[in-house]
């Protein structure tokens, strides 16, 4: 009973992180599990994306009031990012069994968005600021654009190549959708936030149901994680309005440069 007591405590600083970041809190719920509590490699990314459902929609329900959303990209990722989960969910299948390789590929693969958003939020929004001028996304008299800029043929196919990932992976495709929308389709920092957490909730839920088919899925844990996470994605949406851009874009790369590190390190049997 305690144990699922600490499971639900962990949920709510999670969904604080992923309502703030549009990451549905994924990245600090996974590594809790599997290395905190020992959890099996692929049970941990099952278990994770079940709970990632409930903070999606609780996420994208307090975003879509702010108007953080734009409703076009998120349906068009949503939608194919759908076709790429199944996808990626049958490789899953089989590929269960080599976890530490999957592991090394994510860890690169968060390097370069990692560094990138600390480098814009901790040396180039101050030096701007210096300047004089604004930096991208900063808070100012104009509004943020209504669209995440982009053609519906890109954001599908980014939406595809994402829902693969998270077929795989098990991150709920906020890691991934956010850098995207921020560097790929140049949106506003805000908004790509609040249509990321809005894509991926499909992307969460039709990937949790192939988990449960695939039984690796801890649905006690799943739960107790997804109540505390929605009850903290609450908060974590609201803080969005009152944090500065750049200092999201920090906090974002600072927690992404430690999931990079974890997952590089586990592939050499080092846990961090």
């Amino acid at each position: 009973m305690l144990q699922y007591l600490i499971y639900f405590l962990v949920g709510i600083p999670a969904g604080i992180i992923g309502g703030l970041l549009g990451t549905g809190g994924c990245v600090l719920m996974m590594p809790v599990i599997r290395f905190g509590f020992h959890f099996d490699p692929a049970v941990a990314v099952g278990t994770t994306l079940t709970a990632v459902v409930f903070t999606a929609g609780s996420g994208a329900y307090q975003h879509f009031k702010m108007g953080n959303v734009d409703g076009e990209t998120a349906a068009l990722t949503g939608y194919s990012g759908v076709l790429g989960v199944i996808i990626g969910s049958i490789v899953f299948g089989y590929l269960k069994a080599y976890g530490h390789l999957i592991d090394l590929i994510v860890g690169l693969a968060f390097l370069l968005p990692s560094v990138r958003m600390l480098y814009e939020g901790l040396i180039l929004a101050p030096r701007q600021a210096r300047l004089g001028g604004q930096a991208t996304g900063a808070p100012g008299k104009s509004a943020a654009p209504p669209m995440v800029p982009g053609s519906p043929v890109s954001k599908s196919i980014l939406g595809s190549v994402i829902g693969f990932l998270t077929g795989i992976i098990g991150l709920g495709g906020g890691y991934a959708l956010v850098p995207s929308f921020l560097y790929v389709l140049r949106g506003p920092m805000k908004l790509a936030i609040g249509t990321s957490m809005a894509s991926f909730i499909w992307m969460a839920l039709v990937g949790a149901i192939f988990k449960l088919y695939q039984h690796v899925v801890d649905i006690p844990t799943a739960v107790c994680l997804g109540i505390g996470a929605v009850i903290g994605a609450l908060y974590g949406a609201k803080l969005v309005a009152r944090v500065k851009t750049a200092t999201l874009k920090a906090l974002f790369g600072a927690i992404f440069i430690y999931v990079a590190a974890k997952y590089i390190l586990i592939y050499f049997g080092i846990a961090i």
